[in-house]
């Protein structure tokens, strides 16, 4: 599989469209057999009228390296397999070929994730990674096809040889075959599971979004991916209800993933999250929204157990419930733990860790369901001593998740924080026998750091290097004594308190978390 932050993103070519609203009677009228360029160039036909069904993929499965060699493909007169389309009343719907055609209107707009196209797409905020693949890919096309404006300019060239004259003609006017679908959006929708379900099928997590797509957790996800924008899979609710979902999506999508990962590491600023790529952090969200709304029955399981939402108000409700969540970990309202990132949700390289995020959320999820606020105490009081567990331990943390398989990495994490913390506030001594025991290996062998090594410095290795050593020198609340996330969490507290006559001074100022400014001190 491509690496989940090096593909191009083409998914502005191709608007989408809700299928079954297209639906209204069936097309009779002539289906051409081929679409060309000339189809996406000013004044085309078909092109304007292409669109993607609202449950699409997005079009973002693609390296720069297979968008260059469908353009080699197509100039060269190769072989290319044939889009299948389905025709409603209104509009021409991609059924399997979505990439291809995105791919011919990037090279002609020159616009693979970062034009004109694109930019009001996505609302001006395309990320760097996004941007940094669309001039690689660009680069690339350049170098081994030749741009379309280039191809333009040499037809417009009277001194061609004949033979480079037919040529340049063959390109600009070939096409690309069309199948088509017969039949209702029924039919459609039928056809397109089946066809993606053959020669590269979907992944898990787009089958997933695909097959329930108007589940709110699904609907939730996909708003989030986007901070609010992008397609906006929400459209069909009320006004009202729509911005709502938009401005916490927005929120969510900034407390989790901003600011951007870059390696190696260089700074303490790090996303909740982990990196931005599209499918990695799908698979995150789908995970916390579901861990943020289940109650205390563990219900429920999955995004299919919940009901379709036709209104917007499940998945507002699933996106306030999350963001409540969030906001107890991260972020300056009052009840906010602000924990480190580098502590809690990364690992000894200095990659984030699925089942540590998952992990922690989960557990501070479960105690709110129950209401437990001796918990949060209980962790406050014994804070310090835990984050010098979890940093000093961090190899051995990493290995003891791998001695466990995927599905259980994230439960046998609850277990082990919950038992350190239990542990550290009746007094008890943590050490490294007493995290394998309560990870449930006593008696078997784990080893934390191995010292075999290359000579020369991975990014992993520089990463590790400068948490290790930022952490020493991180600020730390006065009040608990846990590091402190001054960027994203922080409190302004009075050294000695107002009712006591304590002035709003720098001298009489101090940063704490802003759960224990709120709740410890007062």
């Amino acid at each position: 599989m491509a690496m989940r932050l090096n593909l191009v993103n083409l998914d502005a070519m191709i608007k989408r469209e809700d299928f079954a609203a297209s639906d209204i009677e069936a097309a009779n009228f002539e289906q051409v057999g081929t679409i060309s360029l000339r189809d996406f160039t000013e004044g085309g036909l078909i092109g304007p009228s292409l669109r993607k069904p609202d449950f699409q993929r997005e079009t973002n499965h693609w390296e720069p390296e297979q968008v260059v060699s469908l353009l080699e493909c197509f100039v060269n007169g190769d072989l290319i397999p044939s889009v299948i389309l389905w025709q409603s009343p209104t509009y021409l719907f991609v059924i399997d070929g979505g990439h291809r055609l995105s791919v011919l209107r990037a090279w002609v707009e020159d616009d693979f994730g970062d034009g004109p196209t694109s930019q009001p797409f996505f609302g001006y905020q395309i990320s760097q990674e996004q941007k940094r693949t669309a001039v690689r890919t660009r680069e690339l096309v350049a170098e081994r096809v030749g741009t379309w404006q280039h191809y333009k300019a040499r037809s417009a060239d009277n001194n061609l040889e004949v033979a480079e004259r037919k040529k340049l003609n063959a390109v600009i006017s070939r096409g690309l075959q069309i199948q088509w679908v017969r039949g209702d959006a029924d039919k459609a929708e039928s056809s397109f599971f089946k066809i993606n379900t053959k020669g590269t099928p979907l992944d898990g997590i787009e089958e997933l979004l695909l097959k329930s797509r108007r589940k709110p957790v699904a609907i939730a996800a996909r708003a989030i991916i986007r901070a609010g924008k992008g397609h906006r899979y929400w459209s069909a609710f009320d006004p009202a209800i729509a911005a709502e979902i938009e401005r916490a999506a927005t929120s969510l999508h900034g407390s989790l993933f901003d600011p951007e990962i870059k390696t190696p590491i260089k700074t303490l600023d790090l996303p909740l999250g982990g990196p931005k790529g599209v499918r990695a952090a799908l698979q995150v969200l789908i995970d916390i929204l579901l861990i943020a709304i289940r109650n205390q029955d563990g219900t429920p399981k999955g995004v299919e157990d919940l009901p379709d939402d036709a209104e917007g108000s499940l998945t507002l409700h699933v996106l306030n419930v999350t963001l409540n969540l969030v906001k107890r970990v991260t972020g300056n309202d009052g009840g906010s733990l602000g924990l480190h990132p580098a502590v809690y949700f990364y690992g000894p390289t200095g990659r984030h860790s699925g089942a540590m995020f998952m992990g922690t959320m989960t557990l501070i999820a479960r105690k709110l369901a129950s209401n437990d606020k001796e918990f949060f105490k209980k962790f406050t009081k014994v804070r310090s001593s835990l984050e010098a567990l979890l940093v000093d331990h961090k190899d051995l943390m990493a290995t003891i998740l791998q001695k466990h398989v995927s599905g259980r990495r994230i439960e046998r994490y609850v277990t082990v924080l919950d038992e350190t913390i239990a542990a550290l506030a009746k007094g008890q001594k943590v050490e490294e026998a007493d995290l394998v025991k309560f990870a449930g290996l006593d008696g078997k062998i784990v080893t934390g750091t191995s010292e075999d090594a290359p000579r020369k410095f991975s990014d992993d290795a520089k990463s590790q290097a400068f948490i290790q050593i930022a952490l020493q020198s991180s600020a730390k609340c006065p009040i608990c004594s846990g590091y402190l996330d001054t960027v994203k969490s922080v409190s302004y507290d009075h050294i000695q308190r107002a009712q006591d006559g304590g002035k709003a001074t720098s001298k009489n100022v101090q940063l704490t978390h802003p759960y224990c400014n709120q709740s410890v001190k007062n």
